[in-house]
């Protein structure tokens, strides 16, 4: 019996520390999903180098208590699948929300961004921000539109200035 308190009590502490050092954590309810769908799903959360995992609600609890986190207990109702990202905010808010268009089965239900329990749609709305490199090159282009319009009005005094120059 003590030896199934300690393994439970190990796992508390691996969800704790992965609670505290994630950036960015989607709790969903998986429960409808087949199991090539649910495979998909972790295949896609991997290669984005998240971390994804089926726990069950009262460890979760006990982590989120450890953590300063019990904001978020309500929604650890259900069956719970949890994705931890701790490099990428977005990768994991991005990944579910775009899974869960396809397959009804899949819901968010809330999570933590950088410390902060948030609900459904600031996920949601996470999730439909524009990519890194999406932002990079919309910076970019507005960095670059005030020396474009400025060529474009020194060509246009060039123009006329020729055209003033052979009538």
């Amino acid at each position: 019996m003590s030896k199934t308190l300690e393994l439970k009590k190990k796992k508390v502490a691996e969800i704790a520390e992965k609670l505290s050092n994630s950036k960015s954590t989607v709790v969903a309810d998986y429960c409808g999903l087949t199991v090539k769908e649910s495979n998909e799903l972790r295949k896609q959360l991997r290669e984005a180098g998240v971390e994804y995992y089926v726990l069950k609600n009262t460890m979760v609890r006990r982590a989120t208590a450890e953590v300063g986190l019990s904001e978020l207990d309500q929604y650890l109702t259900g069956p719970t699948a949890i994705a931890f990202s701790s490099e990428d905010v977005v990768a994991p808010a991005k990944i579910i929300h775009n899974f869960a268009k396809k397959h009804d089965a899949l819901e968010i239900k809330g999570g933590v961004v950088e410390g902060n329990v948030v609900g459904v749609e600031q996920i949601q709305e996470l999730a439909e921000l524009p990519s890194r490199e999406g932002l990079l090159s919309m910076l970019l282009s507005v960095l670059q539109a005030p020396v474009r319009n400025m060529a474009l009005v020194v060509k246009a005094v060039a123009e006329k200035e020729e055209e003033g120059a052979s009538a």
